[in-house]
């Protein structure tokens, strides 16, 4: 049996500092939709486009991003950033990129008095680069839907 891909397979790089994240999700938002003549499906139509991320880290790996946001001046003040979520266990790799990701703090303190689990924090981002999205190397959005954009 070969060795698959899980959660624990990943080395996330956040902000050009590699961090250990207790969960991460990037999603994809793409409003394409059928096009209809009468009523009856003729084809489709390319819509708008988003992707979000959402990193949960434990202290130690947030206060990794904090000096970050001391070098920026603020939490705010940081510039958007390209992320990268890889992994390889030698039979299988994937790479997905992300670019331009504008962080939000979303979920700062949320604090249980019972202990016994460390202690998350929720960090949320937008992509705002007209590169998008890869997915092992290969662009989400085609060359026609980010003509004029990317020089």
């Amino acid at each position: 049996m070969s060795r698959r891909i899980s959660g624990q397979s990943f080395d996330v790089e956040i902000l050009g500092t590699m961090v250990h994240v207790e969960k991460a999700t990037l999603s994809i938002t793409d409003n394409s939709a059928v096009a209809q003549s009468r009523g009856i499906p003729d084809g489709f139509v390319d819509g708008d486009v988003t992707a979000d991320v959402e990193y949960e880290l434990d202290t130690k790996n947030f206060n990794q991003l904090g000096e970050a946001a001391r070098r920026a001046g603020s939490w705010r003040g940081i510039e958007p950033h390209d992320a990268l979520f890889y992994a390889n266990t030698g039979n299988e790799e994937l790479r997905v990129e992300a670019f331009g990701i504008k962080l939000q703090i979303s979920d700062l303190l949320d604090i249980d008095g019972k202990g016994g689990a460390k202690k998350i924090h929720k960090l949320k981002g937008f992509v705002t680069s007209p590169d998008f999205v890869r997915i092992n190397g290969v662009p989400y959005l085609s060359g026609d839907d980010t003509r004029h954009l990317i020089g």
